[in-house]
């Protein structure tokens, strides 16, 4: 009975009781504070002040830019000398084929005479064909001055001389001739000559040609070897392009020569 007479005077000291101080530091209330707003972080935010920081994107970005164009680079490089080492192997095939070799002597669209040693020092692109063809002689020799103009256009080229040899010099006269080259580029020589010369200088480049038979109007077709010779300044036999390939392919496998050009005349 006593403890319960006394429990309410008991109950109201204690309420009266202050909580323990907390023990006051250097940094005071300040320090309190930090104390608090730190609490209210995460563990993973804590402790990313600890951490070491990595490169940033952009650096990223900029190292993965940077390998990538270095390995581009190796690439191009071993490329270009894959091809220079094929385009070696084909020249000195073609060379070992004695395609071209030996002189000729023909009569160009103005009456001059003309020889082999006459276009010494000059790249020549050369097609062989008929004035009388329907259509594939006109499409190769377009393509064939579309090159040359693709080069003239590039003024550190050196000059390309385009010709055209008839394999019909039966019909393809000196007037034919000039009246047909006309039509093409300014510079584009026609050239023509004998039977006997026209046959030599056919089978110098391994040119196969066969007249048809002709019709009531004494007109015929020729068959022929279908081919655009590259000639060196060397005056020698250095590539040829079949009617499969474009314009563009030739101009840049003539430029292609031309870079790997020296000269083997002394």
């Amino acid at each position: 009975m006593l403890l319960l007479a006394q429990a309410p005077k008991a109950w109201h000291r204690l309420f009266q009781l202050k909580p323990p101080a907390l023990p006051r530091t250097p940094g005071g209330e300040a320090q309190h504070v930090r104390y608090r707003l730190l609490s209210r972080r995460g563990p993973a935010e804590t402790g990313r002040q600890d951490q070491p920081q990595g490169p940033g994107l952009r650096t990223r970005l900029l190292i993965t830019a940077l390998i990538g164009a270095g390995l581009g680079g190796v690439w191009l490089a071993m490329r270009a000398e894959k091809e220079r080492w094929q385009q070696q192997r084909r020249t000195e095939a073609l060379r070992q084929a004695a395609v071209g070799q030996g002189d000729f002597s023909l009569l160009d669209h103005r009456g001059q005479a003309r020889c082999k040693a006459d276009f010494r020092g000059q790249w020549v692109l050369m097609y062989f064909g008929f004035t009388h063809c329907p259509d594939i002689c006109p499409e190769e020799l377009e393509k064939l001055v579309q090159v040359v103009r693709q080069l003239e256009a590039e003024p550190g080229l050196p000059p390309v001389q385009p010709i055209f040899i008839t394999v019909d010099p039966e019909r393809d006269d000196v007037a034919a001739m000039a009246h047909y080259v006309q039509d093409f580029h300014p510079r584009l020589l026609g050239l023509t000559g004998s039977a006997e010369q026209v046959a030599q200088v056919s089978r110098s480049y391994r040119v196969y040609y066969s007249a048809g038979p002709k019709d009531e109007d004494q007109d015929y077709i020729v068959d022929h070897s279908i081919a655009i010779y590259l000639l060196s300044p060397d005056g020698l036999f250095t590539d040829y392009y079949g009617r499969a390939r474009s314009a563009e392919q030739v101009a840049d496998s003539v430029r292609r020569h031309m870079a790997a050009f020296r000269s083997v005349l002394h």
